[in-house]
């Protein structure tokens, strides 16, 4: 594991870091020459650092605080390896880091546990998912008092249009994403194609498909990434659900496949419509949709974004090859039939994400659930049931939810429940520019 140190004498700081509930990198930087030391035997956090709110604040009256003495969890090396952060200064390793109890089980409030959780229940009909992300971002110069684009490097003018797919706008900032896609390269994220989005300063990147935790693995760096790299080239990278009322939101949409014990689709029957399989696993995502809203829309700006009309999906359904329905399944051939979730936010914890969507697709193949007929044209003109707005109402229904309690161990539910309150009872105070400074580039 420390081999990749061996070979870059130069890095002389590591960092040691775990996910948090909201996607955040709690950790410690430590001298490389004891790299060896927490690569073999991990280190020690409190278990409650991994269930802090938004402004990183322990959660009152959490059992994980005071009750049980603020008590140390073990930290192990997630297999990852030792990766580089290219927009540090000083050459820089990560290491990143999973939680598990001094007892050696995984700790249920550790978002990457609980998609392991949600493996373990494939791999035990010796199934493996495929996941590929697209992760929606905008540039952002944020150096005054509103937010705007920011200026193009190479003709000092701001875009001031959203200019989809076009190239000159990827050109304009070359720099940027060269330095980005040499970054990827070299933290073994497989950054795909790059376009320029519905918003002013908006990008997508694709994130190839591969197996799930490491799809995961790959957003939450990828997201870390941007948000650096834009750093070192005096702008905000920003995965923020909503930064513009006037303009589209950040989202990011989940591909999804399930591969058996012969490597073979189970949602490939080479039949039009695809096989039983693939539409028991479209019923459990759309039943679990309501009650899953608050991981896909975890923050009080994430609700902003789902408005009809605005590139996001408001009605609970699904449709072939159909970019206003909640979930999309893409043309082309059957080997490669997936299923697309197109709910989520850039804002999101992509371990919690990806575990949420697999969990309910999981849940409608062991229920044999029928999915209603997909919907074909504008799905913001349908008479459809709507996805949860309303920030309190979702965190209630993750809570109450029999579904959720099949996915998620009760240690997470409860963690994320109180962190949730926590987080919206201190929003609640808060001005349209405080909101934006919270969420700006931080989630």
């Amino acid at each position: 594991m420390t081999r990749w140190l061996e070979e870059h004498p130069e890095v002389r700081t590591i960092r040691v870091a775990a996910c948090d509930l909201n996607g955040q990198a709690r950790g410690k930087r430590l001298p490389s020459r004891f790299a060896g030391k927490v690569a073999e035997e991990g280190t020690r956090f409190p278990l409650s650092v991994l269930n802090l709110d938004i402004w990183g604040e322990d959660i009152e009256d959490s059992p994980l605080v005071f009750e049980t003495g603020d008590a140390d969890g073990v930290l192990m090396p997630t297999g990852r390896g030792f990766v580089p952060m290219p927009w540090l200064e000083a050459p820089t390793a990560l290491l990143p880091l999973w939680m598990f109890t001094e007892e050696g089980a995984p700790f249920e409030g550790c978002p990457r546990q609980a998609l392991a959780r949600v493996l373990d229940a494939y791999a035990a009909r010796g199934w493996q998912p495929q996941v590929a992300t697209e992760l929606e971002f905008y540039l952002i110069d944020d150096s005054g008092k509103r937010p705007n684009a920011p200026r193009s490097p190479r003709s000092g003018k701001r875009r001031k249009a959203a200019e989809i797919l076009s190239l000159r706008t990827l050109d304009a900032f070359d720099g940027f994403f060269t330095d980005l896609y040499d970054a990827c390269e070299a933290m073994d994220i497989p950054a795909d194609a790059l376009i320029s989005e519905a918003g002013m300063g908006q990008f997508e990147v694709n994130l190839m498909h591969g197996p799930a935790m490491k799809a995961a693995d790959d957003a939450w760096l990828f997201k870390m990434l941007v948000k650096g790299v834009a750093r070192r080239h005096e702008f905000a990278g920003s995965f923020m659900a909503k930064p513009y009322a006037e303009h589209a939101g950040n989202g990011l949409h989940m591909h999804f496949s399930v591969l058996d014990a012969d490597g073979a689709n189970i949602f490939d029957d080479a039949r039009p419509n695809g096989p039983k399989l693939l539409h028991q696993a479209v019923a459990g995502c759309l039943a679990a949709l309501p009650d899953m809203t608050l991981v896909l829309a975890p923050h009080a700006n994430s609700y902003d974004r789902l408005v009809p009309g605005a590139h996001a999906p408001t009605g609970i359904c699904w449709a072939q090859e159909n970019r206003t329905a909640a979930l999309r399944i893409p043309g082309g051939s059957p080997r490669a039939r997936r299923i697309e979730h197109r709910v989520a936010g850039g804002d999101i914890n992509p371990y919690l994400m990806i575990a949420a969507v697999l969990g309910a697709a999981l849940i409608g193949i062991e229920d044999g659930l029928v999915p209603p007929p997909p919907v074909t044209g504008n799905a913001y003109d349908q008479d459809l049931p709507q996805i949860p707005t309303c920030w309190l109402g979702a965190i209630d229904a993750f809570e109450n939810s029999p579904r959720i309690a099949r996915i998620f161990a009760p240690g997470l539910i409860g963690n994320l429940v109180m962190t949730k309150r926590q987080e919206a009872r201190r929003v609640a105070a808060l001005d349209a520019d405080q909101r934006l400074a919270l969420y700006l580039d931080t989630v």
